[in-house]
C-alpha cells in the first residue's frame, strides 16, 4: 500500500526532495540518508537495465518488475515513473493498480505520444489535452486509497508553449491529479509562472545539463513547488566513477584502489551479508 507520509509531506510546507535510483545498489544508498521520498526514474532504469534510450522501450513489465524490487528492499515511500500508462486507457487503469499493489506510492503519468521520449529531448509528441484528462480520471478511479497520489505531467512546453502546458496543467488537475508536472520550462521566469498558475502541488525536475535551470531545494520552496526530482543526477556519478576507475585499470600498473571507492566491507552490510552471516552461525549444523 502506499505510504501516507508522503502525501503529508507534499502538504507540510517543506519541499520533498527526491533523488533519482535506478536499481537496488542507488536504491538501498538513497535509502539510508533520510530523503523524505525515491524516485524511480525511468530514463535510469531502462538506460541501467537494458542500456537503451528512455524512448519507450521498457514494457509496464520491465518497470514493475525493478520497481517492485527496490520497494521491497527500502521504507522511503517510493515515486515511480509510469511513462504513458503503457498505452489506452485499460492499461492506464493496470498499469495503476500493479504499481499500486507494488507499494509505490505515487505513479508519473504524462501526455506524450507513445512510443514516448526523455523529457529535455526535442521532438517530442502530446496527446490531445482531454484524452490526457481522462487517462487522468481513470487512474484516480483505479486507485484503492488517496495515499496513491497521481502526479501528471505535461510535455507541452517545448513544442507547443508555454501558456498551452499551463492549460494542461489546469485541465490535469481539474480531472484529479494531486500533483502537477510542467516539463522542462526553460527559465526561473518560467517556473515562476507555472507556480502562481496552477493550484496544486508542483513538481520540478532538475536533470543536468537539461533544459530546466538547476536550483537548489530552498530557491525551489520559494518559488512555490512542493517536489523536486533529480532522476539522473545519481546514475551520472556513478557512470564518471566507472569511467575513472575502468580508466585507470586500464594504466599500466594500475589497481583502482587510488581512486575513492566504497569500502567492501561497507558494501557487504549495505547489501544484507551481515544478516546472511547470522542465520549461518544461527543455523548451520
Amino acid at each position: 500500500m502506499a505510504d501516507p507520509a508522503l502525501k503529508q509531506a507534499l502538504h507540510s510546507g517543506q519541499i520533498v526532495v527526491a533523488p533519482g535510483v535506478y536499481d537496488l545498489i542507488s536504491a538501498l544508498v538513497a535509502d539510508r540518508m533520510g530523503f523524505p521520498a525515491l524516485y524511480v526514474t525511468g530514463y535510469g532504469t531502462v538506460a541501467s537495465s537494458l542500456g537503451l534510450p528512455d524512448a519507450g522501450l521498457a514494457s509496464y513489465r520491465d518497470m514493475l518488475e525493478r520497481i517492485s524490487q527496490i520497494v521491497a528492499r527500502t521504507t522511503t515511500p517510493v515515486i515511480a515513473d509510469g511513462d504513458t500508462g503503457y498505452g489506452g486507457l485499460l492499461n492506464v487503469r493496470h498499469t495503476v493498480q500493479g504499481y499500486e499493489a507494488a507499494g509505490v506510492s505515487a505513479i508519473q503519468l504524462e501526455d506524450q505520444v507513445f512510443p514516448k521520449k526523455c523529457g529535455h529531448t526535442p521532438k517530442r509528441e502530446v496527446i490531445p489535452a482531454d484524452e490526457m484528462a481522462q487517462k487522468i480520471r481513470v487512474a484516480r478511479d483505479s486507485r484503492r486509497s488517496d495515499d496513491f497520489l497521481i502526479i501528471a505531467r505535461t510535455d507541452a512546453r517545448t513544442e507547443h508553449g508555454l501558456d498551452e502546458a499551463l492549460r494542461r496543467g489546469a485541465a490535469y488537475a481539474e480531472a484529479g491529479a494531486d500533483v502537477i508536472f510542467i516539463e522542462s520550462p526553460e527559465s526561473e521566469d518560467e517556473m515562476a509562472r507555472i507556480a502562481q498558475a496552477i493550484d496544486r502541488p508542483l513538481l520540478a525536475n532538475m536533470v543536468p545539463g537539461g533544459r530546466t535551470p538547476l536550483l537548489p531545494a530552498e530557491r525551489l520552496q520559494d518559488m512555490g513547488f512542493a517536489l523536486a526530482i533529480h532522476p539522473v543526477t545519481g546514475l551520472l556519478a556513478a557512470t564518471r566513477a566507472l569511467e575513472q576507475v575502468y580508466g585507470d585499470l586500464k594504466q599500466p600498473g594500475g589497481t583502482g584502489d587510488g581512486r575513492d571507492l566504497y569500502s567492501f566491507a561497507e558494501f557487504n552490510r549495505l547489501i544484507g551479508f551481515e544478516e546472511i552471516w547470522a542465520f549461518e552461525k544461527a543455523y548451520a549444523k
